[in-house]
């Protein structure tokens, strides 16, 4: 059985500028600003929520379904998910549509500018559940614009499949009464710390009463580990550290929630799942861009023991 993993395809194009945005920003102009910042340093990377879930699903020998919605521009991402073994049977063209793009401007001070088009993803509506022939075990539904991600949850609820809800940066862009309809819906939720707080503001869902809503809370805490919520249970899972120099956070967060995927599909514990999921986000975080690192199950099982004491019991 499969897992599922809907959620956006992005082009990130990253920038940097060798001084800081002040120096050529006055603050008493902003009202009419109108600059250009040399950028001598660029790259492209293959990224987006669903891209980077099943790319570290595929290094732990999975084959995820990937459902999502790309532009015309999508030939050399669809090479580089063919190379990871990963099929494309839900991932819809757009006609006359570019696939989601960010791009990234940073300066000498880690302070950044951001630009997100997104493109074919505010079409992702056009992938239904139905579509998928295979019986699908578990799934997330990741970032992958308002409309497609309340349809999508609907969807895999009607069917009886469970999925965990996480809607990262989206989350804003809900109704207090959407995010408590897909809270109800979802079996998982997870979040990282900020989004808890914005979703007991926007959605008046605190952890203690979101915890009893589903069946496992996930709450990620970025150095300070995470926090798993079953029941009356916490798992408190202390971070892991990288295994190399912390290079680049982006992608971390999506890591993670491949070593969730893993864990439910193969039945592990909420402890082991977490320190799993932590073990990967420790593994990305020493790589720049959110597709590039590498690791085996030796450096899994050697890093797991490391962090933790115990032999990975996998």
């Amino acid at each position: 059985m499969a897992i599922l993993v809907c959620g956006s395809l992005a082009y990130d194009t990253l920038l940097s500028f060798n001084n800081r945005f002040d120096s050529q920003i006055l603050p008493d102009q902003l009202h009419k600003i109108s600059t250009t910042f040399l950028v001598p340093s660029m790259r492209r990377e293959f990224g987006g929520c669903s891209g980077n879930i099943a790319y570290n699903l595929a290094m732990l020998g999975e084959s995820p379904l990937v459902m999502a919605t790309v532009g015309e521009d999508f030939a050399p991402y669809r090479a580089h998910l063919s190379h990871l073994g990963l099929r494309g049977d839900h991932i819809t063209v757009v006609p006359g549509q570019f696939t989601s793009q960010c791009f990234i401007i940073s300066d000498c001070d880690g302070n950044q500018l951001m630009a997100f088009h997104p493109g074919a993803l505010d079409h992702s509506s056009a992938n239904h559940m139905s579509d998928v022939a295979e019986p699908i075990e578990i799934a997330i539904v990741a970032p992958s614009g308002r409309v497609g991600c309340l349809q999508h949850c609907r969807e895999l609820a009607e069917m009886g499949v469970p999925f965990i809800f996480d809607p990262g940066q989206e989350l804003p862009l809900f109704s207090r009464d959407e995010l408590n309809q897909l809270v109800e819906l979802a079996t998982y939720v997870t979040l990282n710390d900020y989004e808890s707080e914005l979703m007991r503001e926007r959605a008046g869902l605190p952890i203690e009463t979101l915890r009893r809503k589903v069946e496992a809370l996930i709450v990620t805490r970025g150095s300070q580990g995470s926090e798993i919520y079953v029941g009356d249970s916490v798992h408190l899972i202390p971070r892991v550290q990288p295994a190399g120099k912390p290079v680049d956070p982006s992608g971390c967060g999506d890591a993670y929630r491949a070593g969730l995927l893993y864990g439910l599909k193969h039945g592990l514990d909420w402890q082991v799942t977490g320190r799993l999921a932590n073990v990967i986000g420790a593994v990305k975080v020493a790589s720049q861009g959110p597709q590039n690192h590498f690791f085996d199950w030796d450096k899994i099982a050697g890093l797991y023991e490391q962090a933790y004491g115990e032999a990975w019991p996998g």
